[in-house]
């Protein structure tokens, strides 16, 4: 069973995005992050969608790649300019090993079961420098009650749930983890910073890692 079938919902709202879209908007924590890297490094902006953070970071003067199944949000990216895109699935990167200074996936891992989550990740590792950072997000199970609470779903696999509630990404596989969990998932890495936050809308608890590659 194909699990990893997000990007089908998300083609579908990057072929309408709307002026003034938060998806638009790059994340306060993504600035912040930017600011501590070296000027020029090479970004690997990893589920790009239509480009809030790859058009961001290389107006920064970073060397940017971004890369997403969604041939939509691609195609927005490739009508502003200036940052290189590629189509691709995110457990099979088409990059050679050590390719990127640091890897950069804003909500976009834990669109998958285990299997998927744990290719994703050995294959970040593996186009990271060593030293070179991850900034991503994860699906705390904190917010899975919250979800259950406003519609019926099941686990069709350890941690990863779908839920009945058409027109959005939730009809589609997501994983959620608790620290113990995700600490497990990111063999290879050093935490260096791990948060449990809710985002906008309450109980969408999220967890923000940053990670240095061993």
């Amino acid at each position: 069973m194909k699990t990893d079938t997000a990007d089908q919902h998300w083609n579908e709202q990057w072929a309408n995005i709307e002026a003034g879209s938060k998806w638009l908007t790059p994340e306060a924590d993504v600035q912040s992050w930017a600011a501590s890297l070296t000027p020029g490094a090479r970004i690997l902006d990893l589920g790009a969608g239509v480009g809030r953070h790859a058009l961001w970071l290389a107006r920064a003067g970073f060397e940017v790649t971004a890369l997403d199944a969604a041939p939509e949000g691609l195609a927005e990216i490739d009508n502003a300019g200036g940052v290189k895109t590629i189509e691709s699935r995110m457990h099979a990167l088409p990059f050679e090993d050590g390719s990127f200074d640091h890897v950069l996936s804003w909500n976009v891992i834990y669109h998958g079961d285990e299997d998927i989550l744990l290719r994703t990740i050995g294959e970040i590792r593996r186009v990271l420098t060593p030293k070179g950072s991850f900034l991503g997000t994860m699906l705390s199970d904190r917010r899975l009650p919250h979800e259950l609470a406003k519609a019926p779903g099941r686990e069709i696999s350890r941690n990863t749930w779908v839920f009945d509630s058409p027109g959005t990404d939730k009809m589609h596989p997501h994983y959620f983890c608790s620290a113990a969990d995700l600490l497990a998932l990111f063999s290879g890495f050093e935490v260096l910073k791990l948060e449990n936050r809710e985002h906008e809308s309450p109980g969408s608890f999220h967890w923000h890692v940053t990670m240095e590659r061993l």
